[in-house]
């Protein structure tokens, strides 16, 4: 058993963070987070999905600019997180949807345990269905029929963390 239920803390303690310090995040930490995510359960274990760990500010703003134009905005969706962590699936796996879901858990709950800021933003599916996403994932090289699951965003929070939302009366149906 884990001592203090410290899972249990950083479940309850997470949020979302829409605002980030510049600083950059050292390669060590993000490294952590990463393996935290290839840690995910997947159905079959078949490891079905990847991780772009994007620090590289130029593909950053390439991926940030795409996300606004699929969005209809010209802000930055990334609310200038310094790190984007991009999970995408391979869509041969039943279980693909499900599996990059849990790895986008795993990505912010490690974040949040190492004193990171993170929040989960979409549009990676429409982002990487377009000429351009695919020429990115060329360019690394990747083959196979890969699907964008989320973005995961990270960084030191600008600000404190905001207090958890009361819980919805209906959430829990016990079935004794």
């Amino acid at each position: 058993m884990i001592e203090n239920n410290e899972i249990l803390h950083c479940m309850k303690t997470r949020r979302s963070i829409r605002k980030f310090k510049a600083n950059p995040v050292p390669a060590e930490v993000i490294d952590q987070i990463v393996e935290a995510g290839s840690y995910a359960p997947t159905g079959m274990n078949r490891q079905s999905p990847i991780i772009l760990a994007v620090t590289n500010r130029e593909i950053r703003d390439r991926l940030s600019r795409l996300n606004a134009e699929i969005m209809g905005c010209d802000s930055d969706p990334f609310y200038g997180a310094p790190v984007v962590l991009v999970v995408l699936a391979n869509k041969n796996a039943p279980t693909y949807l499900y599996d990059g879901s849990l790895v986008m858990g795993n990505l912010m709950l490690a974040a949040h345990a190492l004193g990171l800021g993170s929040c989960w933003i979409h549009r990676a599916k429409e982002e990487f269905e377009r000429p351009e996403g695919k020429e990115i994932l060329k360019e690394l090289g990747i083959d196979g029929e890969y699907e964008g699951i989320g973005h995961c965003i990270l960084g030191y929070a600008d600000g404190d963390y905001p207090e958890a939302s009361p819980r919805k009366d209906n959430w829990i149906y016990h079935l004794d």
